[in-house]
C-alpha cells in the first residue's frame, strides 16, 4: 500500500495520483520504482474544486487500466462508494454513509467505520 504522491500509469501519456494505490502481492511486476503499471484497489477522496473529476472522469480512467475496486470518499456527502470492476465497468457494490461500515469486495475481511473516516482530523 502506498499513499501519495505516487503516480500511476494509466495509458501512453496519462498518469493519475490516487490518494491510495494498493498492489496485493508485493511481487506484483506492476510495482515499479518512478510509477506504478496499475493497481489492484485505489481510493480517492472527492476534491472541493473539481468533484467531477474524481466521481466521473478517474472512474473511467481507473476502469480502463483495469483497477479491480475504486473507493471513493467524498466529504461533502459524508459518503464512502465502493465499485467493483467488471467487464471493463464498474457497478457500485456499495454506498455507505456515517452509523455504516464500507466493506470491500476485493479484500475480505477489510472494512472502515465510514464515521471514523469522516471524524479523523
Amino acid at each position: 500500500v502506498l499513499i501519495a504522491p505516487l503516480r500511476m500509469h494509466i495509458r501512453e501519456g496519462t498518469f493519475r495520483e490516487p490518494d491510495l494505490l494498493l498492489l496485493c502481492d508485493a511481487a506484483d511486476p506492476r510495482r515499479q520504482n518512478r510509477f506504478w503499471l496499475g493497481a489492484d484497489l485505489v481510493l480517492e477522496v472527492v476534491s472541493l474544486d473539481k468533484p467531477e473529476r474524481d466521481l466521473l472522469v478517474k472512474r473511467s480512467e481507473y476502469a480502463y487500466a483495469q483497477v479491480s475496486e475504486y473507493w471513493i470518499v467524498n466529504p461533502q456527502t459524508e459518503t464512502i462508494t465502493v465499485l467493483s470492476l467488471a467487464d471493463n465497468t464498474y457497478t457500485e457494490y456499495g454506498s455507505f454513509t456515517r452509523g455504516e461500515t464500507a466493506a470491500s469486495a476485493l479484500l475480505e475481511g477489510f472494512q472502515l467505520n465510514v464515521a471514523a473516516v469522516f471524524e479523523a482530523d
